[in-house]
């Protein structure tokens, strides 16, 4: 999210940490809801982001608010325990089986490949669009459109963020 649209980091963080804080809420409130249970269910978070990006949204809050939600999900779901799919089963949704755990190595090749893909695709869009994109920049084109001078290009041209 930091990439596409910066200003909503916050949104994505509280979207992110929301299945956790939500039981918390609801306990507050005196509903009992047990760790992993009604507020991870995969299918409420997917839902939700179709929602977001199909039918409304207002300034894409929605968006970021769920697949922070959607994706503190999935990474659950790469644990021994998973996560619920939703309301209609008691089986738990695993990712790789479950058998990642916390501090191996599985867990750093898992996230070193999101971050890899991540910024191949983030590439892609920057070559095919010329809408502002934080943190990528082209100095080339800066230049060529005399937004900085040589001496500002040289020093930038091999920073990539």
């Amino acid at each position: 999210m930091a990439v596409i649209h910066a200003e909503l980091v916050p949104i994505t963080i509280l979207g992110a940490t929301a299945p956790d804080w939500m039981e918390k809420v609801g306990n507050a409130l005196g509903r009992r809801i047990k760790h992993r249970t009604v507020t991870h269910y995969v299918a409420s978070w997917t839902a939700l982001l179709a929602f977001s990006v199909f039918f409304w949204d207002y300034h894409h809050i929605i968006a970021a608010f769920a697949s922070g939600g959607l994706s503190h999900v999935l990474c659950d779901a790469l644990t021994v325990s998973g996560v619920p799919m939703g309301w209609w089963s008691d089986r738990r949704f695993h990712l790789f089986n479950g058998q990642l755990k916390t501090g191996q190595i599985g867990e750093y090749l898992v996230a070193g490949t999101v971050v890899i893909a991540s910024g191949f695709a983030m590439y892609m869009v920057r070559a095919h669009t010329s809408a502002y994109m934080p943190f990528f920049f082209d100095w080339g084109d800066y230049y060529h459109r005399g937004l900085i001078d040589g001496y500002e290009w040289k020093l930038n041209r091999f920073r990539f963020f």
